[in-house]
């Protein structure tokens, strides 16, 4: 194979993941693991449970790289997803808490450590991307800012959110429904150019 494969944008590195390719997912580890490690000790607080969660996080990317569309995000916001979620796991499993990943914009995670020749156009997508959230976000009421804060930055349930703030369990039903309902209204769907 005469292409150099840390030349490749991450769409066809994920391609040749799923044609097998085990080279390709060394280069997106060695272009991506700092990210997620960092990420996920930020949400879990131990270097060792972040060391697995790490090792987890590619290895459920490779095996599920044919479930990654281009159309939907970028390769790394589907792996720090799929951290998040592993690391969220992890803290249930060992019936602790989150540290406050609440604090972390994901975004300034990226921006740190991803490797900084990644592609101009990748960059500037998730740069808008990045912003039309946080636009959404802003249009919601506080109290549906909240609970989806807590559910995905803090991976609490809704019992456990209601707990917190002290209020009935179908009051946060309702405020996370009527919150995601929002989002995906102002967001829309994604269109491609």
């Amino acid at each position: 194979m005469g292409t150099d494969l840390r030349q490749l944008p991450d769409d066809e590195l994920v391609q040749r993941m799923r044609e097998g390719q085990v080279e390709a997912l060394e280069v997106l580890y060695d272009r991506y693991a700092r990210v997620v490690f960092s990420f996920a000790v930020r949400i879990v607080g131990d270097g060792l449970l972040a060391e697995e969660v790490l090792q987890e996080a590619f290895m459920r990317s490779w095996q599920q790289a044919g479930r990654f569309e281009i159309a939907r995000g970028s390769f790394p916001n589907w792996l720090l997803s799929i951290t998040h979620n592993l690391a969220i796991d992890e803290i249930r499993k060992r019936q602790r808490r989150p540290q406050r990943a609440d604090l972390v914009d994901i975004a300034d995670v990226l921006r740190s450590e991803v490797d900084t020749t990644a592609d101009v156009e990748e960059t500037a997508e998730a740069s808008e991307l990045r912003e039309r959230i946080r636009a959404a976000m802003a249009t919601l009421p506080p109290a549906q800012q909240r609970v989806i804060e807590l559910a995905y930055f803090e991976g609490l349930t809704q019992r456990e959110i209601a707990a917190l703030l002290n209020e009935p369990l179908g009051t946060i039903k309702t405020r996370m429904r009527l919150g995601m309902r929002k989002l995906k209204e102002v967001l829309g769907p994604q269109e491609e150019p």
